[in-house]
């Protein structure tokens, strides 16, 4: 018995960064037509007029697949949503292998958006081929916003911790022993006071009633400095590496700010947040830690079960196993971000449950490493957290 697929208009983007190559097909095989936009508003305007043409011509729904949803691709991808048409992320990974199983003489754009139109007729015969098209479930926005904020927070945390590292090695070259006050640089009273003169040497002659005067630096503190001002050193680099190390001191201030603002819209927004409630109700799994696996999550509609969500998170490993050989591997479809995040979730959440103390610490006796240890224990989890979403309710802890 043959398989009747219903008549639908389909288009296959190949993203760039200034213009698209599209491809206008049937679900019947016809190729309508082919042609580039601009990755600007009046080539969107045209994208839609197309294919509101072929809609209207052919009476039927429409589907659009391309590579890069929500990265180069916005905000034709966001627009393509908004008109309720079926929207299919294309897989690199996925359709690289498939690119190896089924090679094609040359590689261009053109080519590339009619491969799309190829994976929509063979998706419905070919697993390898649906695999790689995979429908964007439609996500709430306060993940939507959730993963925006804590992208860009996790980039300033990223960067506070690079210029942090220049500071302390800027510190011991130029004044061996200031670094010694505080064993961490970070500490907002030390980074104010080595931005609270003109010039790094002055910081030795600073009087104890200006000392106080420094947000941060109480009195223990002042003391501390002042007993190291009468041994203060500072090598001939002090003359252009010290407004250098005063300009990092002053960057890490400012990333504070900006952090501690983005975790308060992130808070805000969280509450607006079933997904990033539910997750922030398991123990251990804090603010940011939620509202990040929230946003990278975004539905848990887009997963068929508890073992898609464990490798999408990086806490399962493939089988990869051949004859009498029993081996596993890591997966390369791990979001890197959920994973970081659940990585940091699952080993405070141990430590506050007896149960999963026990766990952890039974898969250590095995022979496994800590982090090995904290992704078991995180499979564990990603099943809990699957049953939790789809339910919506909070994690209990079971007596």
């Amino acid at each position: 018995m043959s398989l009747t697929i219903p008549l639908e208009v389909r288009v296959s983007v190949d993203v760039g960064c200034y213009q698209h190559r599209v491809a206008i097909g049937l679900s019947s095989g016809e190729v309508l037509e082919e042609f580039d936009i601009p990755h600007q508003p009046e080539g969107f305007d045209d994208f839609f007029a197309r294919i509101e043409h072929h809609r209207v011509q052919h009476a039927c729904p429409v589907a659009v697949a391309m590579e890069g949803f929500n990265g180069y691709a916005r905000p034709l991808d966001q627009l393509i949503r908004a008109r309720a048409y079926r929207l299919y992320n294309i897989n690199n990974l996925k359709l690289a292998r498939f690119k190896e199983i089924f090679p094609g003489a040359a590689k261009t754009d053109a080519i590339d958006a009619r491969k799309g139109l190829e994976l929509f007729q063979l998706q419905d015969h070919l697993p390898l081929a649906k695999r790689v098209l995979q429908e964007v479930a439609a996500t709430p926005e306060a993940n939507q916003v959730l993963k925006r904020l804590t992208r860009r927070r996790r980039r300033l945390v990223n960067e506070k911790g690079r210029v942090l590292s220049n500071l302390q090695t800027d510190l011991q070259a130029v004044c061996p022993g200031l670094l010694e006050m505080t064993n961490d640089a970070d500490n907002l009273w030390f980074l104010r006071f080595l931005t609270s003169t003109k010039e790094l040497p002055k910081l030795a002659r600073l009087r104890r009633s200006t000392l106080l005067k420094i947000p941060g630096v109480g009195a223990t503190y002042a003391s501390q400095i002042q007993a190291w001002q009468p041994h203060a050193a500072f090598s001939d680099e002090v003359e252009w590496v010290g407004e250098m190390i005063q300009d990092d001191a002053q960057r890490i201030l400012d990333l504070h700010a900006q952090i501690s603002a983005l975790e308060a819209k992130i808070e805000s927004v969280s509450q607006s947040s079933s997904l990033a409630r539910i997750l922030k109700s398991i123990p251990g799994y804090g603010l940011v830690s939620s509202a990040e696996l929230a946003g990278e999550i975004g539905t848990i509609e887009r997963f068929r079960s508890e073992a898609s969500l464990g490798v999408y998170v990086g806490m399962s490993a493939l089988d990869h196993s051949s004859g009498n050989s029993s081996a596993a591997k890591a997966p390369t479809q791990v979001n890197s971000r959920a994973k970081a995040a659940m990585m940091v979730a699952v080993d405070r959440h141990r430590k506050g449950v007896p149960q999963s103390q026990r766990y952890y610490e039974k898969k250590r006796s095995e022979g496994k490493t800590h982090n090995q240890a904290i992704r078991a224990l995180g499979r564990h989890l990603c099943r809990v957290i699957y049953k939790l979403l789809k339910e919506e309710r909070d994690y209990k802890i079971q007596d």
